[in-house]
């Protein structure tokens, strides 16, 4: 993908997210719109040519934004129309978190802090089974909290993973606070790099700079992107704003999203 593809297929992520999330009168809309651009920029990364046991492995490990890999999914048509309509319906496989039964999802996270765990284990059966396999893992700043992800930051950079890449949505809030008051964690980068990874502070919303990061080279070490991005971005009215962690949308709140995100796309 161009730069201009990868921003165009992120913008339609959000569409895509303020619709089902309206239809299905649910939340965690904020923390979907944060990582967008990120989740557009692994979709362009990743080797599509590879297949089976071989493919490019995506860990969500902020799971609660599964509505953007939902979204992601069903543009690049691996789920129909029918599957998308059915976010958090009865009997759906498109759940607030994501189910590994759903193709395209090979892990199921919920759970902050342990999808790291699980990508850095998914790293390390690659170069045991001398796979080409990338594995890329999107992270909350929050999960910066747990031991857990600490542990296997230190363990990805032992085994010198340099298939696994992190990016990390630094959006500065979580679901009670914003993230300083909570726990704060200076230099993210810089401490990522102390500890063995490539680790570079990108701004989170731009193409260009993130696809210049994952193109970079960055030897035997693992990469971690530090992607600075504002919870909510692309609606004005949920930019940086606690609440629509967990807020649904009414009709009007709706309207304006999707009026905004038009304008937007016509602007872009």
């Amino acid at each position: 993908m161009t730069v201009g593809e990868r921003q165009a297929f992120a913008d339609a992520i959000r569409h895509t997210i303020i619709r089902q999330s309206f239809q299905a009168g649910v939340g965690h809309i904020g923390s979907a719109l944060s990582i967008a651009d990120l989740v557009a920029a692994v979709v362009a990364e990743q080797d599509h040519s590879r297949e089976g046991a071989d493919r490019d492995l995506l860990v969500l490990s902020k799971g609660h934004a599964a509505l953007a890999l939902y979204a992601a999914l069903h543009l690049e048509e691996r789920i129909d129309d029918e599957a998308i309509a059915s976010f958090c319906a009865d009997g759906t496989l498109l759940g607030v978190h994501p189910e590994h039964a759903l193709d395209g999802v090979d892990f199921c996270t919920g759970s902050l802090g342990q999808g790291l765990s699980l990508a850095t284990g998914a790293a390390l059966a690659a170069k045991i089974q001398r796979s080409g396999r990338q594995v890329y893992a999107i992270l909350s700043d929050a999960e910066l909290n747990e031991g857990s992800t600490w542990e296997a930051v230190i363990f990805a950079a032992q085994q010198r993973l340099d298939n696994l890449t992190i990016l990390i949505d630094l959006n500065g809030q979580q679901a009670l606070g914003y993230t300083p008051e909570v726990l704060e964690i200076t230099d993210v980068a810089g401490k990522l790099d102390s500890f063995g990874w490539s680790a570079a502070t990108v701004p989170g919303h731009d193409q260009e700079a993130i696809g210049a990061a994952l193109a970079a080279g960055h030897g035997e070490r693992p990469r971690a992107l530090v992607a600075e991005t504002t919870f909510g971005y692309g609606v004005s009215f949920m930019e940086s704003q606690i609440k629509w962690h967990y807020l649904p949308l009414d009709d009007g709140t709706y309207a304006t999203a999707m009026a905004e995100l038009a304008e937007r796309a016509v602007a872009a």
